[in-house]
């Protein structure tokens, strides 16, 4: 039985390349250490790799059979977190920690399970080459690896892949937190701003009689309450569609925001701040909120903003002449919507059986980098076709408390490695 990290690195590859990428600390845009190890390993390895002109890294792999189609790996190299050194440590129960900061498991899981595959195909096509042979050698379409920058943050490094240059139609994006993910969809992120105007205004002694000074504050609370509030689609696979109220401003608090700023107050508390000094004299002219819509389809998105909109109409014409509301969208990042092809979800269905785990097929609600591979298209014209897999258990993510469970990592990559072999059956 082994009783510590070495031992299980020397037993496990994939452990091995996981501990060594999550002891460079890699906050985004500053990766180039990482980046300099991950070029090392590929040179050492005899594996094809290149940085390009943004710092991205890709791999290919040679297809042994031209005749099969290749598929692409993505993960990030950045993670939550900042460059102090990592000092990793494995506990009783077989979860590996960082001392006092994030692990970075998110997302080097998917970075260390893509270079082991790598590293294997090369190996096992040298053993060809020499004439030895290998049971882990079989025709395949090729396969490419991406490794993106600055996910964590912007989504920068993903913007500047070339994305014209892959020749994979199918994207596996190895970024989600549950060993037997497969994500086959993923939402959009909108936001929705709403603002009420009164006509009038006035003081709250001197006018408030008159029915024809309408306070806004009061309106767009009245106006807020027929919208919807969270989820307004959902299928088998989860929440598709969903719309939350992030914030509302209204009514007096110019004077008492003013005051925040110029004594420099810090808080942990600002509403309750704000409130302390807040007028109550006036009858309120403005009122704003925001709201955030997230959907995974297209078509239950647009039901939805048609419905906010009615609403508001509604509003207008209720209260024409007296005041006004308006509404308007910004879209952040794009939806991932469900493909046609469910290639991968049969393929990924298998390699998890042979793997002897059951896998989970779902949608998520919230954004990933499959969101930006959807919007292009690759070297033949072929709009790309990603989805989100897990290869790992990681908990507690992004905090100081993150640990992976080292024996779900060796699992995820018996599942990649099916899963590559089971696409070029």
């Amino acid at each position: 039985m082994f009783t510590n990290l070495e031992d299980l690195r020397k037993e496990n590859d994939v452990l091995d390349i996981f501990c060594n990428l999550v002891t460079i600390p890699s906050p985004s845009l500053k990766e180039d250490k990482v980046i300099d190890w991950i070029l090392d390993f590929c040179a050492k390895n005899g594996i094809n790799a290149k940085k390009d002109n943004y710092g991205n890294i890709y791999i290919y792999v040679p297809a042994t059979d031209s005749s099969k189609e290749p598929i692409m790996l993505s993960s990030h190299m950045d993670v939550v977190g900042d460059d102090s050194s990592v000092d990793i440590y494995l506990d009783e129960e077989g979860f590996i920690h960082a001392k006092g900061r994030t692990l970075g498991a998110d997302d080097k899981v998917g970075v260390a399970c893509a270079l082991k595959l790598a590293k294997d195909l090369v190996s096992a096509q040298n053993l060809v080459n020499n004439s030895v042979g290998d049971s882990f050698v079989y025709k395949h379409g090729g396969l490419e690896i991406t490794f993106t920058r600055d996910e964590e943050t912007g989504m920068s490094g993903i913007e500047h892949v070339e994305f014209d240059k892959i020749l994979s139609k199918h994207v596996l994006v190895c970024d989600a937190d549950k060993l037997g993910q497969l994500q086959i969809s993923g939402a959009s992120y909108t936001n929705a701003k709403i603002t009420v105007k009164g006509l009038k205004g006035g003081h709250s002694g001197i006018d408030i009689g008159d029915e024809s000074r309408l306070n806004a504050g009061k309106l767009i609370a009245e106006l807020l309450a027929e919208f919807p509030q969270g989820v307004f689609y959902k299928d088998d696979t989860g929440v598709i569609t969903s719309c939350n109220l992030g914030a509302i401003v209204a009514g007096g608090i110019q004077n008492s925001v003013a005051s925040i700023v110029e004594k420099g107050i810090k808080t942990n508390d600002y509403i309750s701040e704000i409130m302390k000094k807040t007028s109550t004299n006036i009858i309120n002219v403005l009122g704003m909120a925001s709201y955030s819509i997230r959907s995974a389809s297209v078509s239950k998105e647009e039901a939805l903003k048609v419905l906010m909109v009615s609403i508001v109409e509604k509003f207008n014409q209720k209260y024409e002449g007296l005041a006004e509301a308006s509404i308007e969208f910004e879209l952040h990042l794009p939806p991932f919507e469900k493909a046609d092809d469910e290639t991968i979800e049969r393929v990924h269905t298998e390699a998890c059986k042979r793997a002897g785990i059951e896998n989970d097929i779902s949608s998520f609600h919230a954004g990933a980098e499959t969101h930006i591979y959807c919007q292009h298209k690759n070297s033949k014209g072929e709009t790309f076709m990603p989805m989100l897999l897990g290869l790992a258990d990681v908990y507690n993510m992004h905090s100081a408390a993150e640990k992976v469970d080292y024996k779900s990592l060796l699992k995820g990559y018996e599942v990649i490695k099916n899963t590559f072999l089971i696409f070029n059956e």
